[in-house]
């Protein structure tokens, strides 16, 4: 089995509010979620406007294909222009 694992720092341009910043997030969670087989969720800053860090998880057989997966996510992520990547780790674990 093979978990890959990934984190987006997130610079959010012009929020102001907690209230924005979260609908700016459910959107890009929602939408990757849907758009691949990745379980999504915001895991850090979750108090401050304007920086947000979220992590991505997938399980699957090969390493190539779950590294795939979240280069693809990733990519996705950065086309919606909702925020700007700051930064990002990814990690891949062979179990």
């Amino acid at each position: 089995m093979v978990i890959g694992a990934a984190t987006l720092e997130l610079y959010l341009h012009g929020v102001h509010s907690l209230k924005e910043k979260r609908s700016i997030l459910r959107r890009i969670l929602e939408r990757t979620r849907h758009q691949f087989p990745v379980s999504a969720a915001e895991v850090d800053h979750q108090d401050q406007h304007q920086q947000a860090t979220i992590g991505l998880a997938v399980v699957s057989g090969d390493a190539r294909v779950a590294n795939s997966i979240l280069d693809k996510a990733l990519d996705f992520i950065e086309n919606l222009h909702l925020a700007e990547i700051v930064r990002t780790d990814l990690e891949i674990l062979h179990l």
